[in-house]
């Protein structure tokens, strides 16, 4: 099949800029002629050097457009023509008029008045820099590309990246925005001009600039900004009914690449104010390369961004094992796009299957395990709670027995917050995977961790896909409690920090994962529904349900008897393991095992015997 072809339109562009400055670079010479004479054409014709001078203008134009060619006036867009572009033609047009002024001054080479080259280079630069600068007009003007009927913008930022975002709404065809006004924290730039843009405030006044200049959306464009700064400001500007649109990651402003495609709108990470966290890719690669990886779970949120994570870091074998083939299959098709040489294993079962698990550690060997299986949803747990028993308990176990087994190097359980003082039996019974693991530890070669931590952004019930499912029916918004917080992370920053964890395993430890500060729940259901253009309990009413069965208003991250100590990420801590009666434990184990199998309805008793911070709080509203 032959390549289609397409027209070239540049060479025919750059070949119509060259004659139009070769007119227009003559045209400046005669006109500078014509006003030394006094504008008197007849006494400008007769004078005698003028037939030296069209025999000149030859090589004069020659040389002209030749230095306009490093100054790029033929490489240019002119359609986003600005200074910048302006400055090439007043930096070649001086350089002209400075040869011109050097060539005069040869004894026996003048041929000008010295006055000449001055007012024949202004000419010229004012000539060709109208030519440039008129077509972008006349391109506005044709597209109907009028400041008039932009967007009213407010820019939150005068520096440079406000500066690049700035230059590009002024001069993209593709800009529906027009910037009215700028603020900036730095005093010293306040009354200042940027690209003819005032700068009128700081932060603290966004709200009254807003009102004052009929702002219709506002962009941040503070790309080095921390994310607390980054939160209060947002947080200010959610005052106004202003859309809300930001920069893309400070490196691509560093390489250039600021474009009206890459500014987003403000999304609900953005007002959670959480800095990015920094793990040790060496570390983590050096214990991930060359070994055959077991993922559990690995179809589900955090499983499969485990996948994801661990086949960047060059593993002899990923295998993926979980019980739902739809998401097992997702996430296999997604990481064989990405890199087809993988060599991944797919495997449909359950944990609870100890005859399944036994045939797969016995056929692949795994070296590292991720256990990332299990029941999270903590209402259904209270309604199932065999069922939470069944996965999470005995299946934790089944696959930590095999690790141990078959002499895996680490086994590396996830864990959460609500296994902390639970008040549900999904809580409970990740406590009881906790204690699994750290009895384990004491017996086995294998290293076994579990590494604690709180909610994560986007996953499978999560609240936010829930809040926006709402905000697009039209409301109403749900939230259990008004006063209810929990811990927010995103699922790659949670996942990375596991992995970091696991490079640092050594003895059982639980591994707590430091997810910054709470966020109020009610807070961020309104945040959002502002985010989507709404007024909370105007546009779209926010409802209280109460607390469901097993919820609590706070989660905790580290239990008062284990302590805390700190490792070389600042975000991951180590609790300290507490003491187990390792028979005492192995003799209610057995116990629960047969009462869950047998459905009992006492297994929520059976639990509270085991782990003894589990208090089933009463539901309060």
């Amino acid at each position: 099949m032959k390549t289609k072809q397409y027209w070239n339109p540049k060479p025919i562009r750059i070949a119509f800029l060259i004659v139009l400055d070769i007119l227009l670079i003559n045209a400046a010479s005669v006109l500078a002629l014509f006003m030394l004479e006094d504008f008197n054409w007849s006494k400008m014709m007769g004078q005698a050097y003028m037939g030296s001078i069209i025999r000149y203008s030859i090589i004069s134009t020659v040389v002209t457009i030749l230095i306009f060619i490093p100054f790029k006036l033929y490489n240019s867009l002119w359609q986003y023509a600005s200074v910048d572009e302006l400055m090439h033609i007043v930096l070649a047009g001086a350089l002209v008029s400075l040869i011109k002024f050097i060539v005069n001054l040869i004894p026996g080479a003048a041929l000008f008045r010295i006055s000449y080259p001055l007012i024949s280079g202004m000419l010229m630069i004012a000539f060709v820099g109208i030519s440039r600068i008129g077509y972008r007009m006349i391109r506005q003007r044709i597209r109907g590309e009028s400041p008039a009927v932009k967007v009213r913008t407010l820019l939150i930022g005068g520096g440079n990246a406000g500066a690049m975002v700035l230059r590009e709404f002024q001069t993209s065809v593709k800009s529906t925005n027009h910037v009215v006004c700028i603020v900036d924290d730095d005093f010293a730039k306040r009354g200042s001009y940027l690209r003819g843009v005032k700068i009128v405030g700081n932060r603290n006044d966004i709200k009254a600039v807003v009102d004052k200049y009929r702002i219709e959306e506002i962009v941040l464009a503070i790309p080095t900004a921390s994310s607390k700064d980054k939160r209060d400001i947002l947080e200010l500007c959610q005052q106004t009914s202003c859309r809300l649109k930001t920069l893309p990651a400070i490196f691509q402003l560093a390489n250039g690449e600021v474009s009206l495609e890459k500014m987003r709108d403000v999304d609900v990470l953005d007002l959670l104010g959480r800095d990015s966290v920094k793990v040790n890719l060496s570390g983590i690669s050096a214990y991930i390369k060359g070994k055959t990886v077991l993922v559990t779970g690995g179809g589900g949120s955090i499983g499969s961004e485990l996948c994801r994570q661990i086949a960047k870091n060059s593993p002899e074998r990923l295998i993926i094992f979980d019980i739902y083939e739809n998401n097992a299959y997702d996430i296999q098709q997604e990481l064989l796009r990405a890199d087809p040489n993988l060599n991944l294993t797919t495997l449909i079962g359950s944990v609870r299957d100890k005859d399944r698990v036994e045939m797969v550690f016995s056929k692949y060997r795994p070296e590292l395990v991720f256990h990332a299986a299990a029941h999270k949803h903590v209402p259904l747990m209270e309604n199932s709670p065999n069922e939470a028993v069944k996965n999470n308990v005995f299946g934790t176990l089944n696959v930590a027995e095999a690790a141990d087994k078959y002499h895996a190097e680490k086994f590396v359980l996830i864990s959460t917050d609500k296994a902390v003082n639970p008040t549900n039996i999904m809580g409970a019974s990740k406590r009881i995977c906790e204690m699994i693991v750290q009895s384990m530890s004491a017996r086995s070669e294998t290293v076994f961790v579990a590494v604690r931590f709180g909610n994560v952004l986007g996953s499978n019930g999560s609240v936010i896909p829930l809040f926006k499912k709402q905000i697009a029916e039209g409301g109403p918004v749900t939230v259990t409690h008004k006063d209810i917080i929990r811990y927010f992370m995103t699922i790659p920053e949670a996942v990375s920090l596991v992995l970091q964890a696991g490079a640092f395993a050594k003895e059982g430890e639980i591994f707590v994962l430091d997810m910054g500060e709470p966020v109020r729940i009610d807070d961020l259901a309104r945040k959002m529904i502002r985010l989507s253009g709404f007024e909370p309990d105007v546009d779209i009413e926010i409802k209280y349900t109460g607390l469901r069965p097993g919820e609590k208003l706070y989660e905790e991250m580290l239990m008062k008897e284990e302590g805390l100590r700190t490792t070389e990420n600042e975000l991951i801590h180590i609790g300290k393991p507490l003491v187990i009666d390792e028979e005492d434990f192995r003799r209610k184990l057995e116990l629960l095992h047969k009462a869950c199998e047998e459905n009992s309805p006492e297994i929520k008793e059976l639990v509270a015997g085991i782990v003894k911070t589990y208090h089933r709080a009463p539901v309060s509203v």
